[in-house]
């Protein structure tokens, strides 16, 4: 660990991106247009949330309630409710099969939702922690962190069968799916590091160093353009990673307590949610050149956003709101010049 550190710290000068001062008196990035109440129980935390932008729908995990809200994104109404999903963290859809992958920490499965009924209708055993998950269209494949036992479960949906369990000297975070690639990116938090998985092998085939990260969770990619970004709880810092040359190129300051990362690929923007109550946004200008604009004020202990990528309207979860337990979505629409 101590070894890690001292290259992390030493490979921090590479960073090679163009970090773009915010002009004066910007414009908020953001303005709220809408709130929705969600039926589970208020106070209680949410965690991930996922957009199915092809059936207009959002995803939205209430861990402290164990269920799981599917909302339409054309009215923002709350099309149904899936329970039996204890302390549910993160959703993979996999739309040919009109189903869902639900990480279920309360006991340790993997729960098989049938969009069609919002039921569970299977229960895959896996690892302690289920957290992250992704779903690897070219393999047929769910990938899922478990962060606690320090593995990855590689789940074959056609089967519903853990065909590998990858094994790590981290806790893992956040796994991400790189189409272009045929690769999934999974944060490796305890050691600042990346691994790169082929999902036509399953073998770990590279390992990415974050100089100038403590403790990556949150991922979101922009695969056009070959970057990631992670997101640092332990240092309250963003990175950019160029995902060929599989190095760090640039990193920003951020609030504290992050944990999920969502991009705007239309609009270039990075958005991460963090529970001190601010939504730090990226603007990136190029694959190389970024500028922090002025973060956005949101209810302290929201950890989660999901991006709109049709309509560019930004979605956050409450839990707390003017000191007040709620269960809420709230709906932001970008203001751009």
């Amino acid at each position: 660990m101590q070894l890690n550190r001292l290259r992390a710290a030493i490979l921090a000068a590479l960073v090679t991106a163009v970090l773009v001062p915010p002009p004066a008196n910007a414009a908020p990035a953001l303005r709220k247009v809408a709130e929705v109440d969600l039926p589970g129980p208020p106070g209680q935390r949410f965690d991930y949330m996922r957009i199915d932008d092809a059936g207009r729908r959002l995803f939205v995990t209430h861990l402290g309630a164990g269920q799981i809200y599917v909302v339409s994104l054309s009215d923002l109404s709350v099309a149904g409710t899936v329970a039996g999903t204890p302390r549910v963290e993160d959703v993979a859809h996999v739309p040919e099969l009109n189903r869902l992958y639900s990480s279920n920490w309360g006991d340790n499965t993997i729960g098989v939702v049938d969009l069609a009924t919002l039921t569970v209708v299977e229960r895959i055993p896996t690892a302690n922690k289920p957290d992250g998950i992704e779903y690897a269209a070219a393999a047929g494949k769910v990938y899922v962190s478990n962060e606690l036992a320090r593995v990855v479960s590689v789940i074959d949906v056609r089967s519903n069968q853990t065909v590998k369990t990858i094994r790590f000297p981290s806790e893992t975070g956040m796994p991400r799916y790189d189409a272009v690639a045929g690769k999934v990116y999974v944060n490796l938090q305890d050691v600042d590091m990346i691994a790169v998985i082929d999902v036509h092998t399953d073998a770990v085939e590279a390992e990415i160093a974050l100089p100038g990260c403590n403790g990556n969770h949150g991922m979101a990619f922009d695969v056009a353009k070959r970057r990631a970004f992670a997101a640092c709880a332990g240092n309250n810092v963003l990175v950019v990673v160029d995902l060929d040359r599989r190095q760090v190129i640039g990193r920003f300051n951020i609030g504290r307590g992050s944990d999920f990362v969502d991009f705007d690929a239309a609009l270039g923007r990075i958005y991460v949610p963090c529970s001190d109550g601010t939504l730090a946004i990226i603007q990136q200008e190029d694959a190389d050149h970024y500028r922090a604009l002025d973060p956005l004020a949101v209810s302290p202990g929201v950890h989660t956003v999901a991006v709109d990528p049709t309509t560019h309207r930004v979605y956050v979860a409450e839990q707390i709101a003017g000191g007040r337990a709620v269960a809420r979505l709230v709906v932001y629409e970008p203001v751009t010049p």
